[in-house]
Order: structure tokens, then C-alpha cells, then sequence
């Protein structure tokens, strides 16, 4: 199998985190985006320096997938340490273990602590509990590897607690843009489903009673169904099993031809199969699907889970993203969950970095009644929200004017460069929480940012990055930025380092006066 650069990056990215002595380090990997073949050569390149790698799973269905794909990526057999299979006899290096069965004392005793050398978690996202954290810390000389694909970044703050370092990032916006995912298209169904009486159980609502509420809506929402995925290949997802098998027969009192899978089924294998080849055109299922199945076909999700666990909602999203032939994108439907609180996952946060673009996002996709696509929606969204941040960023730079600061105020090059990115920043790993060091400080002030209002170390990292990558682009400096947007230039930040001081050396010519020729709101440099 022949890697994909970002593949390749992410190998490498991995591989310069050990080896600069970094002991656990995480992958975040789209899903669709090939991480199994990722963490395979991985694995590979261990085994080449005599190591042996444990990668744990907390599903059968995760181990065989794992084992499936070392060897059709490596070539490399692996070891099975699951119930009444271990590996301690075989002389394979590769072992995938079960973490029901491993996290046993009686099991872990069995093991020298320094048995592996590497230990790769999959779904990385389950490795803070308990079971997950028993094996590693016996095993606690490995260097570990995590891998997931749905880190919000709540889950990153608190995998930050237990990993030391992001080595590699590959977003779902860049690989829809790269081609390797199929687009998506949102749309919100005009139905009100009432939450507000669903209790809450471990931080999301809870299952049981979701399934009661959802109850009197679903023949409405098959009727809407019908309207919008008649012809398409659909995954429902539900909170519960009777409910999965309630709509599913609601579904074809409807016409459509569907099927229900659920954890208890004795012919799961087939079902899955026989929607596979066509056999049916929805399937529906209480959670089962969410991790570890890939039927590229899909091309219509519909999450009636409501979710404000983010990695739970953009796993359910995962199984339609793959690319297929004939399939030109996703069709994700989105309803209008009634909850007291604005928590609930929607499409906008598969991508958004900010919550306050996300907001926005959702509130344009439902008004707009028609499927949208997701990242052109959120191109708009970013720029409402750049429009709303401005016109309250016109009162703040008014007051640096007056107080005559000659640093830029972070905020303010941040919107100028249009960096999403850093404004919607939160901090995740260790070092990143600390306070800036004296040495980020000086040199934030010395290449012009006002750094007091710089909180994290990670931060003034990320400006201290953008800076030195802005610099060899060419890009205008902090003080270009001040300056001329100080005297009513826009979006100077984007502007070219040259374009900026000639306009400068034109307006310090004229006495620091800005030409009459010049309107600096409609100005566009050449």
C-alpha cells in the first residue's frame, strides 16, 4: 500500500517525537483517514529496530480490524492476547490485545513491566479510564502512541493530562479539500424535538431517556425522511434498541427498505452485508456503528442521538464520509433539538474551531431549509463572525490609539492575518498551560505584539510560530499592521510585507498624512 504524503507526515511526525525522548505522544487522524495503515507502518518501522508493540483495543471487532490491516499494509503477522489467547508463546513482535482481558492483575503479572517497547492505543479518546490506565502504567516503560480520530477540545485538554504532545493533526476540512473525503452537505429538518425533560448521565444525556422523548416524533420524522433521502444510502443512528427497531419498521410502513443491527444480533454479519450489497437502503442501529465499520457507499447519516460529546458525534458522522464511485457528497440531517442549553453537537462542529462561529454556522444552515455545504457555510459563518468581532475590535483599537501603544494588540492581528485558528485557541498539553516564558515575551515585544494579554505558553507558541512563517512568506509585520490599520486600512495582515511599506513610505512622504488619492476603507494593495 502506497502511503499518502500526509501519511508519510504523520509517520515521520511520530517517529521526531520519540526520538527527541517524548514518552507518549498523540495522533488526531480524520476517520476515512487511513490512521490503522498510519499506526501499521508505525509499527513496522518498530519491529525493523527489534521492538515489540502491543496496540490495544477495547473491541474485538478494533483487534481484528488492527490485524487485518498490519498485514495486508506490513505484511507483519500479529500475536493475540484476548481471553483464553496470549501471546507469550508466540515469537510474532506485533501483539494486539484486548483491554478487558489485559487490564486483569492475574493477566498483567504474566507480562515483565518492560515486555514492550511500544504500546499504540486505538480510539486513544477511551485511554483516561481506569481499565485503559491499569495496563499502561504497569507497562510503564513503553513509549506510547495514541490515536484517535474526534478530539474536541474538551477531549484534548483532557487527553493533555495523560499525553505529552500533538505529533500530527489531519483535519476533516483538509481532507475533503485534498480529495481523499467526500464533501458534506447539511440540512436542518424543520421539526422541534423537545429535550428539555432528559436527564444527564456521565456528562451527555442520557440514553433511556432520550428514546422516551424521541418516541412521539418518529413517524415525523420518517414522513421528512421520505421528502429528503428516499434514493440514498442511509445510516440512522438511535439511542436505544427498541426505538432502532420501532423506526425501522416505521420506516418501511414508509416504503423505504430498511434494517436494524443492534449489540444482541445473531445475524449482524449479514445485515451488514446484505445493506452493503444493496439489499436494503437504510440500516438502523442503537450506537452500534459509531467505531471499527467502513461501508463506503453511505451517503446519508442521520444522527437521532443527540450528542454533546463531540468525538461520539463526528464518529457517527465518520461512517458516510469515505469516498465512492457515484457519490458526490454526504447529506447529513440535522434536527432542531429543544434543550435548555446550547450544548448539543450539530454539523457546524465538525469543522469550527470556534464556538461562536459554530453558533453562527447553525443558525445559517437551518434558515437556509436546503442542504449546504458544510465548508462553504463556514467560510460565511467565519466571516459574520470576523463582521461582529470587528465592529466591537473598532472601540478597543480606538482605545489603544488613545493610549498610544506602539504594540499590536493580539486580537487585533489575529483577525487581521484572519487566523481562526489562534483565535479560537485552547490550550491542552502541560507545557502549553504554563504561563509564557520571559524569553516568549521579549520576543513577542520585540517583533511588535502586546503580549499582557497573552495568557499560555502554547499561545505566544503558536504567535511566535505564525510570526516566523508569516516573515518567510513575506507577509506584512505586526507594526505594518498597527499602523496602517490604525489609519482606517482593512485586512492589512493579508497584504504583502513590500505592498505595505511602500504605501507607508507614501504616507510618511506626505507628512504622515494619508493621500487624498487614497480611501483607505476601499483600498486593495496591487
Amino acid at each position: 500500500m502506497e502511503d499518502r504524503l500526509y501519511q508519510t507526515e504523520a509517520i515521520d511526525a511520530v517517529f521526531g517525537e520519540w526520538n527527541r525522548g517524548i514518552q507518549k505522544t498523540l495522533l488526531v487522524m480524520v476517520t476515512g483517514g487511513g490512521k490503522t495503515i498510519v499506526f501499521a507502518k508505525i509499527t513496522e518501522g518498530c519491529v525493523r529496530e527489534g521492538e515489540r508493540v502491543l496496540i490495544l483495543a477495547h473491541r474485538g471487532e478494533l483487534l481484528d480490524q488492527a490485524a487485518d490491516k498490519m498485514k495486508k499494509a506490513t505484511g507483519l503477522g500479529c500475536a493475540v492476547e484476548k481471553a483464553e489467547n496470549s501471546c507469550l508463546e508466540s515469537w510474532y513482535r506485533v501483539v494486539v490485545g484486548s483491554v478487558q482481558t489485559l487490564m486483569r492483575e492475574s493477566r498483567l503479572k504474566q507480562f515483565p513491566p518492560d515486555f514492550f517497547d511500544k504500546i499504540i492505543v486505538d480510539e486513544a479518546h477511551h485511554c483516561l479510564s481506569d481499565s485503559y490506565q491499569r495496563i499502561l502504567n504497569y507497562f510503564n516503560k513503553a513509549k506510547v502512541l495514541g490515536v484517535t480520530a474526534t478530539p474536541d477540545r474538551g477531549d484534548m485538554r483532557n487527553l493533555g493530562q495523560y499525553f505529552e504532545t500533538l505529533a500530527y493533526e489531519y483535519t476533516l476540512p483538509r481532507a475533503i479539500k485534498e480529495g481523499y473525503l467526500c464533501p458534506i452537505k447539511a440540512q436542518t429538518i424543520p421539526l422541534k424535538l423537545d429535550l428539555s425533560g432528559v436527564s444527564q448521565q456521565a456528562g451527555d444525556f442520557k440514553s433511556s431517556d432520550l428514546g422516551n422523548a424521541l418516541d412521539p416524533y418518529l413517524y415525523q420524522i420518517a414522513e421528512e425522511m421520505a421528502k429528503c433521502c428516499m434514493d440514498r444510502k442511509t445510516v440512522v443512528f438511535l439511542p436505544l434498541i427498541k426505538t432502532s427497531q420501532k423506526f425501522r419498521d416505521i420506516l418501511n410502513s414508509k416504503g423505504f427498505s430498511a434494517a436494524e443491527v443492534n449489540g444482541n444480533s445473531d445475524d449482524r454479519e449479514k445485515v451488514l452485508k446484505d445493506f452493503e450489497d444493496g439489499k436494503y437502503n437504510v440500516l438502523c442501529n442503537s450506537m452500534l456503528l459509531t467505531e471499527g465499520w467502513d461501508c463506503p457507499s453511505v451517503d446519508c447519516i442521520v444522527v437521532l442521538r443527540p450528542t454533546k460529546i463531540r468525538s461520539l458525534y463526528v464518529q457517527m458522522v465518520g461512517r458516510g464520509t469515505r469516498l465512492f464511485d457515484g457519490k458526490d457528497y454526504l447529506l447529513l440531517l440535522d434536527f432542531l433539538w429543544h434543550t435548555e442549553r446550547h450544548e448539543l453537537c450539530h454539523p457546524a462542529h465538525l469543522i469550527c474551531e470556534s464556538q461562536e462561529v459554530a453558533e453562527i454556522m447553525t443558525k445559517n444552515i437551518e434558515e437556509a431549509g436546503c442542504p449546504i455545504d458544510i465548508q462553504e457555510a463556514e467560510v460565511k459563518a467565519t466571516e459574520d463572525a470576523v463582521a461582529a468581532r470587528e465592529e466591537a475590535l473598532a472601540k478597543q483599537l480606538q482605545e489603544m490609539k488613545n493610549r498610544k501603544r506602539k504594540l499590536v494588540d493580539p486580537l487585533q492581528f489575529e483577525m487581521s492575518i484572519q487566523a481562526e485558528d489562534l483565535v479560537g485557541y485552547v490550550p491542552a498539553f502541560g507545557w502549553e498551560l504554563g504561563p509564557p516564558t520571559e524569553k516568549q515575551i521579549q520576543t513577542l515585544e520585540k517583533l511588535g505584539i502586546f503580549p499582557d494579554q497573552i495568557e499560555s505558553a502554547g499561545k505566544a507558541a503558536k504567535l511566535l510560530d505564525r510570526l516566523d512563517k508569516r516573515r518567510n512568506e513575506g507577509l506584512t509585520t505586526p507594526k505594518q499592521i498597527r499602523f496602517l490599520e490604525g489609519r482606517g486600512f482593512e485586512h492589512v495582515g493579508t497584504w504583502q510585507f513590500e505592498a505595505a511599506k511602500k504605501l507607508i513610505d507614501r504616507i510618511a512622504a506626505n507628512g504622515w498624512r494619508v493621500p487624498h488619492d487614497i480611501s483607505p476603507h476601499e483600498y486593495k494593495p496591487e
